[in-house]
């Protein structure tokens, strides 16, 4: 028995059929789809190299079943740049050394945009550690991940604000 879906995957309309409904997304996005960005760490949940926009909204991809996506709109990393222009989570991180191995990078800046856009990333670093902490990096390269949301969040306000007058 097949299964098929439509996804819009990174903006554009995908039309899916799958051979088993066990198939995970991250699974769909790496090893089907060809989208290696989304890292597979504990594929449990814990870790948050998955880390994927579901709607808008972040999520592991290890624990959503691709089945159950129909019409549903993802952003992974891949998705973020504007062409050659990276998106302001992607260079803030690179300008605060928000990485070390990079491993967990992907999942990271899905994450510090998921939270952005929540509007619970704020200036506060404890505040941001504790909305981050979904997300494990192996190297501790925590103080530069924070320091990468505090200052992608003050572009994205200012450009917010910019836009607005």
């Amino acid at each position: 028995m097949s299964f098929s879906l439509t996804l819009t995957l990174n903006g554009a309309q995908r039309d899916i059929v799958l051979d088993d409904p066990r198939v995970t997304l991250l699974d769909l996005l790496r090893d089907r789809i060809g989208l290696p960005g989304t890292k597979k760490g504990c594929d449990r949940g814990q870790c948050g190299a998955c880390t994927v926009l579901l709607n808008g909204k972040r999520v592991n991809a290890c624990l959503a079943l691709a089945v159950t996506l129909d019409g549903a709109e993802i952003t992974t990393i891949e998705g973020l740049a504007d062409g050659d222009t990276l998106h302001p989570v992607q260079d803030a991180f690179i300008e605060a050394d928000g990485f070390q191995c990079g491993y967990c990078t992907p999942g990271q800046i899905m994450s510090a945009v998921g939270l952005i856009a929540e509007g619970r990333a704020g200036d506060d670093p404890e505040r941001i550690r504790e909305g981050m902490s979904g997300n494990i990096c192996r190297c501790a390269a925590y103080h530069g991940i924070t320091k990468a949301v505090q200052e992608a969040t003050r572009r994205m306000d200012a450009a917010t604000k910019g836009d607005a007058a």
